[in-house]
């Protein structure tokens, strides 16, 4: 049986690769498990070798110590990989496939998973109704910044890649399908994004650039993504994308009309979440800002999509307030504007299938759009550290140095 090496949160601003055991076919105690899923067999689960594995703005979050992640929790819920062994109950995924696997835990029985709502399958994890890969209150099913790993539900939650020979030649735009891409996808597609829209995306990290990427790909005519950050900004417009950036005191709504020659937009996107900052130099932590920044700019009448993270435990929170999750929005604005909203995980399996077509098809290149980098999966210390810096790069773990990177 193969070793595994594995990334583990250690402690506020650390991680470390680690030896783990070898996956079975059965979710075992650790850190992070829920006691009630101790021991849970899983004969309809497949363990993978894992051919790519990404580090994610959500990891980062635990890393800085702004969840109640536990330590020694195996990180990693962005999870490509070839299947290397089959439980008895698995009928359609088979032995040497190269597979994406959602970031999303669905069992595929619930009513839920049943209504397309893979988001918040109610049988995967016992405190609440969803669940994810190496991520905190989220069941404990171990992450994939791994060699090896386990997956629950396969012939339900795995997408096939048609051809191996094709899938490793397009492996970085692959990899992009367990999370990010359908991510960012789905929130310009629930802030009705289409032909013509004129759309502002806050945050110009991995997912803001994937929203701006696929509200491209949905035909709209002006893409504005906002950023504080110069190397992310001009990363989107790479792309093609209109940029504004809010480190300076120009109102957000001057700028969009400046482009635009009005202060509206058809759609907006929060891409950043719940560590979102003030405007302007010095401005500190204040995280309904992104929130009230596209209630101000959408019209009337708009959708937001909300694929940005929020949590309802933030050790490191600005206030008490904060600290659960409860946060100065006006919602009076989004009211008087009639504004709908959407906000949660992605359903990733509603999109990744079309999205994976896209790219087999060369009409998706969304790892350039992110800047996808390679990196060995022993240099994922030095990965987290470089993306917490800033750096306009989506930094893809090789566990098993099959990128050539």
């Amino acid at each position: 049986m193969p070793g595994n090496r594995a990334v583990a949160y250690v402690g506020p601003n650390e991680v470390e690769v680690q030896s783990i055991d070898y996956p079975k076919l059965e979710l075992t105690g650790g850190p992070g498990v829920n006691p009630a899923n101790v021991g849970r067999k899983c004969p309809h689960g497949v363990i993978l070798k894992v051919v790519a594995t990404n580090i994610c703005g959500s990891d980062q979050h635990m890393v800085r110590g702004r969840t109640t992640a536990p330590a020694g929790l195996v990180l990693g819920h962005e999870i490509t990989g070839e299947v290397v062994e089959a439980g008895p109950g698995v009928e359609f995924i088979k032995v040497g496939d190269i597979v994406s696997a959602p970031f999303n835990i669905a069992c595929g029985r619930c009513r839920f998973c049943k209504e397309g709502k893979t988001g918040i399958c109610l049988n995967v994890n016992p405190d609440r109704p969803g669940s994810a890969y190496g991520y905190v209150d989220m069941g404990g099913w171990v992450g994939g910044q791994a060699q090896y790993v386990m997956v629950p539900y396969a012939d339900f939650n795995l997408l096939k890649f048609p051809d191996k020979d094709q899938a490793m030649e397009k492996i970085l735009d692959l990899t992009m399908l367990s999370d990010i891409f359908p991510t960012g996808y789905h929130g310009a597609y629930t802030a009705g994004v289409t032909t013509g829209s004129t759309v502002y995306i806050a945050g110009a990290g991995p997912v803001g650039l994937a929203s701006a990427y696929s509200s491209l790909l949905l035909g709209a005519a002006v893409v504005i993504v906002g950023d504080m950050n110069p190397d992310r900004l001009a990363q989107a417009r790479s792309f093609g994308c209109e940029t504004v950036d809010l480190s300076g005191d120009t109102p957000l709504i001057d700028m969009v009309a400046e482009i635009l020659g009005v202060p509206e937009v058809d759609s907006a996107v929060d891409c950043v979440g719940f560590e979102a900052r003030g405007h302007g130099a010095g401005a500190g932590e204040a995280p309904a800002t992104v929130l009230n920044d596209i209630m101000t700019v959408a019209a009337a009448g708009a959708s937001l999509g909300i694929p940005g993270l929020y949590v309802t435990g933030d050790p490191g929170g600005v206030d008490e307030d904060a600290k659960v999750g409860s946060l100065r929005v006006r919602l009076g604005l989004g009211w008087a504007k009639s504004h709908s909203f959407t906000t949660g995980q992605c359903p990733v399996m509603k999109y990744n299938h079309r999205l994976m077509m896209a790219i087999l098809h060369d009409r998706a290149h969304i790892a350039k759009a992110v800047n996808a980098t390679v990196i060995p999966l022993e240099k994922a210390a030095e990965g987290y550290r470089d993306f917490d810096k800033g750096v306009a790069r989506k930094f893809v773990l090789d566990p098993n140095n099959l990128l050539g990177g």
